[in-house]
């Protein structure tokens, strides 16, 4: 989102980790609360791979709109979700975009944690709801990461850097559990608060995908650019923790929740 710092997410691999996602497993609590004819809106969509399952559970008498400010995400998910009709991605900054119709689902997955101003985000939100609309966010505690067995002492030691690169930046690595309270700040209403761990064991396919996310992360050399990590330990994070998912992790949990709240209608 604009004026907003975040990690230089790399193209290529930033596309297929979202093309990747689906809202089957990336954000399973979802679907109760999604019905026919819906017209929702998906902020920081990525590519749209989420945005296109609601899409087919809202049906063609329903309609999504997903938005993100980068427009390679955005440009990559019209060509590979075009024949979904009742999908419209558009490039745009939350704080910019302004529709010509309000909506009854506003979601946004991890995409909060990267911004330094949640709460005015929020109230942007509400303003494009419709009254009796709802809010849902899914986002992390990075805080709370679990890896079983313990990651080597490089990716330790880079982990606790991005933490406090992300912390200086002004964005809130604990989001996931002030959520509740962000949203009451705003005057959402029936705030729940639903657990959606992400928790990642061996024998999944997806397995070393996602518990290799760090590695992809660990790829951007922004933290090295703005003197928070030497290369060195960046390269040599990359490597062991590459070894570990492959011979020794057993598990991984991110501590994730899905938040909702309903507007009031005032």
């Amino acid at each position: 989102m604009k004026d907003n710092k975040h990690i230089k997410r790399e193209g290529q691999s930033a596309t297929h980790i979202f093309d990747n996602r689906s809202l089957k497993v990336d954000y399973r609590t979802l679907e109760l609360i999604l019905k026919k004819g819906m017209v929702v809106l998906d902020v920081g969509c990525g590519t749209g791979a989420i945005s296109k399952d609601i899409a087919a559970i809202v049906g063609n008498s329903g309609s999504v709109t997903g938005i993100d400010n980068t427009e390679r995400f955005i440009e990559s998910g019209k060509v590979t979700y075009k024949s979904v009709e009742n999908l419209e991605l558009i490039h745009c900054d939350l704080f910019d975009f302004e529709p010509n119709q309000k909506f009854d689902l506003i979601v946004a997955a991890r995409m909060l944690q990267w911004l330094s101003n949640p709460k005015e985000a929020l109230l942007k939100m509400k303003s494009l709801l419709k009254p009796n609309g709802q809010i849902s966010i899914l986002d992390y505690n990075h805080n709370n990461l679990e890896w079983n067995p313990e990651p080597p002492e490089s990716m330790q030691t880079f982990y606790k850097t991005f933490l406090k690169w992300r912390n200086d930046a002004g964005m809130n690595n604990g989001i996931a559990d002030d959520l509740p309270e962000l949203m009451k700040e705003i005057g959402m209403e029936g705030i729940e608060k639903i657990n959606s761990d992400e928790h990642y064991e061996r024998h999944r396919n997806d397995f070393d995908s996602k518990v290799g996310i760090w590695s992809q992360v660990a790829r951007s050399k922004q933290m090295v650019e703005e003197g928070y990590l030497d290369d060195s330990l960046r390269l040599k994070a990359i490597e062991e923790y590459d070894e570990w998912v492959e011979n020794k992790s057993i598990s991984m949990t991110m501590k994730l929740n899905e938040v909702r709240g309903t507007n009031n209608g005032q």
